[in-house]
């Protein structure tokens, strides 16, 4: 035999799994989203997580230093400071999704969700230009970001307009003030299309809830579509959601999600 003949050839290794993909989803607007589910106001958060709110390897969160950690309730933690924040409905989102099909298949997902909600906030405060807005577009932009995996903005969850129920100045502006935020952080993110999924609010803090309500219930651009919280169990204050109900609107905004925007 030849001693120079070529020995068999290998096959070549196998390639390495895919990286998961990454949706990523904006959490915005005032104490709703950033979450009151069991806090009381002497005791603080009962730190009770229901299972419908458990974490995952696969759920991150983004943090107030723009790193990315393993998302656990309170979402909002370090964002919504001023108050003691306890179950939003981000979670139950996550896990919604998980349960009904995101990354069936055998594909990959990781759920990526960039908490930026403060509570007693209005709309103005939202405004292009001011602090809430600018860190939210900022926040949104670091999370897709190569350095931190990449990623897709897949929608804005925005829950807010308690505290534009008060004064009938605020309520008569508010369905335009809504519209130049959706137009203003589509355009600021480069994603023309972005789905926006709004909650209709529940409560408020004055008389012209309704107008409000109204105003979200007839805002009608391409991609926004409002989950209506009316009716879920409010707390003793009147304001804000039960765990219970954060877990129930978490759910509704994965079926809206899914129903207008998931592939």
């Amino acid at each position: 035999m030849d001693a120079t003949a070529s020995a068999p050839s290998q096959p070549p290794p196998p390639s390495p799994p895919a990286p998961p993909a990454k949706h990523i989803f904006i959490l915005s607007g005032q104490s709703n989203m950033a979450g009151r589910g069991g806090v009381t106001r002497h005791h603080g958060w009962d730190g009770v997580v229901p299972p419908e709110c458990r974490p995952d390897p696969s759920f991150l969160r983004l943090t107030a230093a723009l790193r990315w950690e393993e998302a656990r309730e309170p979402l909002h933690r370090d964002i919504d400071t001023r108050k003691t924040c306890g179950v939003g409905p981000g979670m139950a989102f996550a896990n919604a999704l998980r349960e009904r099909g995101v990354g069936a298949g055998g594909a990959a997902v990781v759920v990526g969700l960039v908490p930026c909600a403060v509570g007693g906030t209005a709309i103005r405060e939202w405004a292009r230009g001011e602090h809430l807005y600018e860190s939210m577009v900022r926040r949104a932009r670091e999370s897709v970001k190569d350095g931190g995996g990449g990623g897709e903005i897949k929608a804005l969850l925005w829950y807010q307009g308690e505290s534009d129920t008060s004064a009938e100045h605020d309520a008569e502006a508010y369905r335009g003030s809504m519209e130049a935020l959706i137009k203003n952080v589509r355009g600021d993110l480069g994603l023309p299309s972005l789905p926006v999924i709004q909650v209709a609010i529940a409560s408020g803090d004055g008389r012209y809830m309704d107008r409000v309500r109204r105003a979200q219930l007839e805002i009608n651009l391409p991609n926004v579509v409002c989950v209506d919280a009316k009716g879920l169990p409010l707390k003793d204050d009147h304001l804000h959601l039960t765990t219970q109900a954060q877990v129930r609107l978490g759910r509704m905004l994965a079926d809206a999600y899914l129903q207008h925007f998931a592939p």
